[in-house]
């Protein structure tokens, strides 16, 4: 429990730092693409910008996260990462099973869950929230999404079967697992990723902090043999998991559109 009260503090900490000390880890300062401050998703495509601002570290060793992390939260963040690792297992293990992959080995762990990535979300007080969104909706493009939320809430989810939006409750001391596409084309669509969306808040500043467990860059991704080898035509082709990164990254946020990338 007090890692995830440690987490959302260091978060509330390096949002307290001045502009110019998180501006040293921003796209045009940083000195590693591994971590980047910014405001926004994609403002170069966005119609109107997301209402928030975030730091995102990509997880590459201890080495590297104790030199170039921001020392105010370098320390929670890492620990948190860690904590994690016992819940992810558990849960792709269960779904693993009803994909009929009955061991994760090496090479399948590797693929599941082979990079992680810690966002330290701020969605700032905003004077006129019916204009604007903390975050538009989309799917991310995790296997899975581990969110610790604080106690404001703001996250909502779209019902598959009503298309309505559901506003997820706040529990203290507990998580919200999101699917995410690469689990939705490693399933063949059997798992569904989590459309998703956080509304802005004209009465409080709000954190959220997500660990998104991915497969690694350099991973070709595609629906697992085990799926397929009953003769269920494959949904979704095979791609380079960078590339489908760096699409979802070049477009606004726009529901779960991203997923048609990877469609046969």
């Amino acid at each position: 429990m007090h890692v995830l009260e440690d987490v959302k503090d260091a978060t509330h900490k390096f949002y307290e730092l001045p502009a110019e000390e998180k501006l040293k880890y921003s796209k045009e300062q940083s000195v590693t693409n591994s971590v980047r401050f910014g405001m926004s998703f994609t403002p170069e495509a966005e119609k109107a910008l997301e209402w928030k601002d975030y730091l995102s570290l990509f997880f590459v060793s201890d080495d590297e996260a104790a030199s170039l992390w921001p020392p105010v939260c370098r320390h929670q963040a890492l620990e948190y990462i860690k904590s994690s690792e016992t819940v992810v297992k558990k849960l792709l293990k269960i779904l693993m099973n009803g994909l009929n992959v009955k061991e994760i080995d090496e090479a399948k762990e590797s693929i599941l869950m082979g990079s992680k990535r810690i966002n330290l979300n701020y969605y700032p007080k905003c004077p006129n929230p019916e204009l604007t969104v903390g975050v538009g909706r989309h799917s991310d493009v995790s296997t899975l999404t581990i969110l610790l939320q604080d106690d404001i809430g703001g996250v909502y989810v779209r019902n598959t079967s009503s298309m309505k939006w559901v506003h997820i409750p706040t529990v203290n001391g507990s998580l919200v697992i999101n699917v995410g596409d690469a689990l939705q084309i490693m399933s063949n669509g059997k798992y569904k990723s989590v459309e998703h969306r956080v509304i802005a808040n004209g009465n409080d500043n709000r954190i959220y902090v997500p660990i998104f467990v991915n497969p690694r860059p350099s991973d070709i991704i595609g629906p697992l043999a085990e799926v397929i080898e009953s003769g269920k035509k494959p949904i979704y082709k095979n791609v380079l998991y960078s590339d489908y990164v760096k699409h979802f990254f070049r477009k606004a946020h726009d529901g779960k559109a991203t997923v048609d990338f990877a469609r046969v």
